[in-house]
Formats: structure tokens, C-alpha cells, sequence
């Protein structure tokens, strides 16, 4: 069993502390605001009135806060026992900004691995978890079975950033596939059509789309976006013209639709009518969109 510190107390610091606490390890607590730690102290758990106590008793101290600029304000008041420490950091943020804090951290001589939770609090421990982790591989190694316990744990290499950009790239096809079923509910519920019967039909059609993924990502891979069945890009861009005319018609919001309508016509203006949609993400892909 491990002595774990949990730095930050809200609903998933929580859960994480109550999961190590089921796993019968020693837990120390700290949380800038006190009184969200009664439960599970009740439960075994230590509370501490200093962050750089709590690490400084910890064989690891796992950290899960608002943003980095919180995180980063309780590592740098706890700078004088970072060395030789262990800091997992579950906070959310950006690449850079993991990049950043590993840098600094390791220049304390900190072993340092940044994390991306794909979960929510209750989801924490239960089989459908997923945590995703880069940086220090000898740190991942020496704790992975303390933290397999919160939730299937996946090493994305030393880059400290991996884990961020993964966590957020995974988050941004969930909010897509999010916008889709907010649009088209949107559009029949505009005769009173409820989402719940809705779901019913599109919940299948979407399932059956995620089988055309893996053709698209070889495309994405090899650069070569042919078409294999007869829907094209400028087939498939006069069909989302025509569904956005409908949207307007019903008297629903353009909103979520009109970008992709927009990369369309500009892929099909630049001569890729005949070519998949795939070859929408040479647009995306670019930091300059004007690239065809």
C-alpha cells in the first residue's frame, strides 16, 4: 500500500481520494478551502493544513485542481520539497501548459507526469475509466499499480503534453458528435418531435456511421482521398446546402452546421469536388485555412 497525497477536493479530487482510500492506501488530504474533506477522513483519510505538508509525507501526490493556474500556485508554495518527489497532475489544461510545469518541475527535480482523466467522479475506478498519462515513464512504472485503481491507465510517451493533447482531442469528438444530435434534434423537434423518440432512429444511423472512421483515418494517413462509393464532396456539400436551407426553413439555428458547410465549399471551389469528405482536414490540419 501507498501513501498517497490528493491536493484539491472537488468533485473528481474526491473521487479520486475516495478510490484510493478503498484500495486500503494511506491518504493525506489538502484543499485550499477547507471542510470537503469530513467524509473521507471519516473514511481513514488524513487532513492537512499545507500542500507542501501533504506532498512531503507522499510516496506520490496526485493533484486535481480548476487549471494550471491553480495547480502551478500550489506547487510553487510547496518548491521547497519538490525535490525527489513524485507529482501526478490530473489538472486540466493545455500542451503548453503541461509542457511548462514538467519543465519547471524537473528543473526542482521533480519526477513529473501530467494526466488526462476521461472520466466523470462516478465513473472513477468502475471499468468504462480512462486515464491517460505522459511524462516521467519511471514514474508511470513505479506507481502504474496504485494508478490502475482509479481507472485503465495508458502511458502516452515522455512528452509531458501527449496526455493534454489526447484528453483534448478525445473531448473534441465528443462535443462534435455532441453538436450533430443537438442539431438534428434541434431540426425535428421543430414539429414537435420529441429528442427521445428521435434518438431511437438516429441513435443506430450515428452507430452505423462510426463504421466509415477507420476508411477515413487511412485517408487522413496516406493523403489519398478517393472515393470508393458514389458520395463525393460536392455530392455531400449540395446535401448539407440543402440541409442547412431546411434548418433555416423549420426556423432553426445555422449555428453548429454553417463551418462545415463553409470548409465544403471551399475544398470543392479548390478543385476536390471528386474526392471524399476526408480531404476536409488537409484544410483543418494547416494553421492557415486558405491551403487547399
Amino acid at each position: 500500500m501507498a501513501n498517497i497525497s490528493v491536493l484539491g477536493l472537488g468533485a473528481m479530487g474526491q473521487a479520486l481520494a475516495a478510490r484510493f482510500l478503498q484500495q486500503g492506501h494511506s491518504v493525506t488530504l489538502w484543499n485550499r478551502t477547507a471542510g470537503k474533506a469530513g467524509f473521507l477522513v471519516a473514511k481513514g483519510a488524513r487532513e492537512i493544513s499545507s500542500a507542501a505538508d501533504a506532498i512531503a509525507s507522499s510516496d506520490v501526490a496526485v493533484i486535481c485542481l480548476l487549471d494550471y493556474t491553480a495547480s502551478n500556485s500550489v506547487l510553487d508554495s510547496a518548491a521547497s520539497v519538490l525535490a525527489g518527489r513524485a507529482v501526478v497532475n490530473l489538472t486540466n489544461g493545455t500542451p503548453a501548459q503541461a509542457r511548462a510545469t514538467a519543465e519547471r518541475l524537473e528543473s526542482l527535480g521533480t519526477a513529473y507526469l501530467d494526466g488526462g482523466i476521461m472520466a466523470t467522479p462516478p465513473m472513477i475506478g468502475g471499468e468504462h475509466a480512462l486515464i491517460l498519462y505522459s511524462g516521467s515513464k519511471a514514474t508511470f512504472e513505479a506507481h502504474v499499480g496504485t494508478l490502475e485503481a482509479l481507472g485503465a491507465a495508458t502511458y502516452l510517451g515522455a512528452d509531458a503534453g501527449l496526455a493534454s493533447l489526447h484528453d483534448l482531442a478525445l473531448l473534441s469528438g465528443m462535443y462534435g458528435l455532441f453538436a450533430g444530435f443537438f442539431h438534428a434534434t434541434a431540426l425535428v423537434g421543430s414539429e414537435g418531435i420529441g429528442a427521445s423518440a428521435f434518438l431511437k432512429l438516429l441513435g443506430p444511423w450515428m452507430t452505423a456511421m462510426m463504421g466509415e472512421l477507420p476508411g477515413y483515418a487511412e485517408k487522413i494517413d496516406t493523403g489519398r482521398h478517393g472515393v470508393n462509393v458514389a458520395s463525393n464532396l460536392a455530392m455531400q456539400t449540395a446535401a448539407l446546402e440543402n440541409i442547412l436551407t431546411a434548418t433555416r426553413e423549420q426556423g432553426v439555428a445555422t449555428d453548429l452546421l454553417d463551418p462545415m458547410l463553409d470548409l465544403f465549399r471551399k475544398r470543392d471551389g479548390a478543385g476536390h469536388g471528386n474526392e471524399d469528405i476526408s480531404g476536409v482536414l488537409e484544410l483543418i490540419r494547416s494553421r492557415n485555412s486558405a491551403v487547399s
